[in-house]
């Protein structure tokens, strides 16, 4: 198991750094005193594989002695537990105007100084943590989608898991249209089973009726288009920090040509890798 520490100045992105850490299955703890932080780690390991991924985040509020804390750190990492430490920072003209725009009180201006001798002295203070991180991130003019590239690439890259999970959901359009989509392609100008006799009952999750959508040249040139735009723009989702897409694909009824596209698409994004759940709304 991995440790990850997120700690660094008050206002510098830990917030949001644990947000990011969380849509990736992390299972996150705010605000831990040091002298829990070995026991917290000890009881994540006794629970073996059903927590992967654990952070804790302590700051200046939680730090008396960082004696103490590197050797909480080096506790940890002598029961076999690699002890990350992520350290979150901006430029002090950021952090105070982000604690201008939330007007709230920064922790250490206590006596009333004002915010940029607070943020001084966290800088001074944090310094030692500072130089003991694993890796630092300074969140100045950092979109929270560049973020999350960052954490992705420092904690998820060589996982299985994938950032972005896709549901792709058919749909009538005599039945409105889905409140929930982030995209709809309409089918209806492909050929219509419901005007073949032996499949005017039948639905696009009935074989013949997928086969006769889909072997029509116009179907599949339009799938091959579709996939192509897909395969361009879904990891550019994840970059932008989406975590889930939702993609509606309708025709008159819903029963025949949407459901049978959905199903391909559905196909086509899974082989590519990503997560796809598939919903027929109107089918029943």
């Amino acid at each position: 198991m991995e440790l990850v520490v997120v700690t660094g100045l008050s206002g510098g992105g830990k917030s949001r750094a644990v947000n990011v850490l969380e849509d990736f299955e992390y299972y996150c703890v705010d605000n831990m005193p040091v002298s829990m932080m070995p026991k917290f780690a000890e009881l994540f390991l006794a629970a073996g594989a059903k927590y992967k991924r654990v952070a804790v985040v302590t700051d200046v509020r939680a730090i008396t002695d960082f004696n103490e804390l590197f050797r909480a750190f080096d506790e940890i990492e002598a029961m076999g537990c690699r002890c990350f430490v992520l350290f979150m920072e901006a430029k002090a003209e950021t952090i105070i105007r982000r604690y201008k725009e939330t007007r709230r009180p920064h922790p250490l201006d206590t006596e009333g100084r004002g915010l940029a001798d607070a943020v001084r002295k966290e800088q001074e203070l944090m310094q030692p943590l500072r130089t003991r991180a694993d890796m630092i991130i300074d969140t100045t003019g950092l979109t929270v989608g560049m973020l999350r590239q960052k954490l992705y690439n420092a904690f998820m890259k060589d996982a299985s898991w994938m950032p972005l999970t896709v549901t792709i959901s058919s749909f009538g359009f005599k039945y409105g249209l889905p409140i929930d989509a982030d995209t709809i392609l309409d089918v209806r100008f492909l050929p219509n089973p419901y005007y073949v006799p032996e499949l005017r009952n039948r639905t696009g999750m009935d074989q013949e009726v997928f086969e006769y959508v889909l072997s029509h040249p116009d179907a599949q040139e339009y799938m091959t288009k579709v996939v192509d735009l897909f395969r361009f723009l879904l990891p550019r989702y994840i970059t932008e920090g989406k975590t889930s897409f939702v993609l509606a694909v309708g025709c008159t009824g819903g029963h025949h040509r949407s459901v049978a596209v959905a199903r391909k698409l559905a196909e086509e994004f899974r082989s590519m890798g990503y997560p796809v759940e598939l919903y027929h709304r109107d089918v029943k």
